[in-house]
């Protein structure tokens, strides 16, 4: 089971819920923050992995799946794995083609979180001793992130066996937000979700997890980003009931087409930012070699005289 979505989005809670529930995730596991204090319930592995793939240029040695096909394969006991980290939808056929190899099940689970409370919760866990114009920026490039990850998100998990989660859901009533997910999946989930009894889960979830409220309001962005944003916000959330709605699916796709339309426009800003910077910069520095040359040639007429 790979779980994963936009930065900031329930993953770990979502990871930390199934772990309590039976599933086996590798160790050894990265260590809590104070900006996840309950742990990110992710393989120290795997996000290294991860880590060096997206960080390479030019593209991975295809040597990385023979690697990945050993390593789960050193997890053979573990019946139900889990592998968390939200960058999976990066290289979503990796995993495809490993779990192909090892001759196991595959499903993808994808968190939701509503984009004003992701930009929001990146603003204070990342942001938090940034300037005013910086954060400024942030706040649109955080909402464009939560756009371009739940769409790729999307793509990612194309034609596999999938479930969208809410973490308002999870949160609010963790037993139905999961028995849901088992109706979709055929996760096989234990009694002990629907039949009320005490769980490990009770006291994992708590409402203080949810320390975001936020609005629009709240979030200082480009009203075409917004409008953007709320649309795909939507059409995601109808794939919550149903990961397949065709209606949902076409809207996604149709937000992926304004979403790049408005990217290169943003682009067209940025480049003109930039090439704006390069000549302020190449003015700037002219004008010292100007005053050092009349400098150099005023001292060689003394010499001279």
């Amino acid at each position: 089971m790979l779980v994963t979505g936009s930065g900031r989005s329930g993953t770990s809670s979502l990871a930390g819920s199934l772990q309590r529930l039976g599933w086996h995730v590798p160790l050894p596991l990265l260590d809590a923050t104070e900006i996840n204090p309950r742990g990110f319930n992710e393989s120290q592995r795997v996000v290294e992995l991860h880590e060096r793939l997206l960080g390479s240029v030019p593209p991975p040695d295809p040597a990385v799946l023979d690697e990945l096909v050993t390593w789960l394969r050193e997890q053979d006991d573990a019946d139900r794995l889990l592998i968390k980290d939200p960058r999976i939808f990066w290289v979503p056929q990796l995993w495809r083609d490993a779990a192909a190899a090892t001759g196991r099940d595959l499903v993808f689970l994808v968190t939701l979180r509503h984009p004003t409370v992701v930009a929001r919760s990146r603003d204070t866990a990342f942001l938090s001793g940034e300037s005013d114009e910086v954060r400024l920026r942030r706040s649109s490039a955080n909402v464009a992130g939560w756009v371009n990850n739940t769409l790729e998100s999307v793509a990612a998990t194309q034609g596999a066996r999938r479930s969208w989660v809410r973490y308002d859901d999870l949160l609010a009533d963790w037993r139905s937000c999961l028995a849901r997910v088992d109706v979709q999946t055929g996760l096989g989930l234990p009694a002990t979700v629907r039949d009320g009894s005490p769980h490990d889960v009770d006291d994992f979830l708590t409402p203080e997890l949810n320390r975001s409220r936020v609005s629009w309001g709240d979030v200082e962005v480009l009203d075409e980003l917004r409008v953007l944003a709320e649309r795909l916000w939507s059409a995601v959330t109808g794939l919550v009931e149903e990961p397949e709605d065709v209606d949902c699916l076409a809207e996604v796709a149709a937000c992926r087409t304004a979403y790049a339309r408005l990217h290169s426009l943003a682009a067209g800003l940025a480049f003109h930012e930039t090439e704006a910077s390069v000549i302020t910069a190449r003015r700037r520095v002219q004008r010292r070699l100007n005053r050092r040359h009349r400098a150099e040639l005023q001292d060689l007429r003394t010499q001279l005289g």
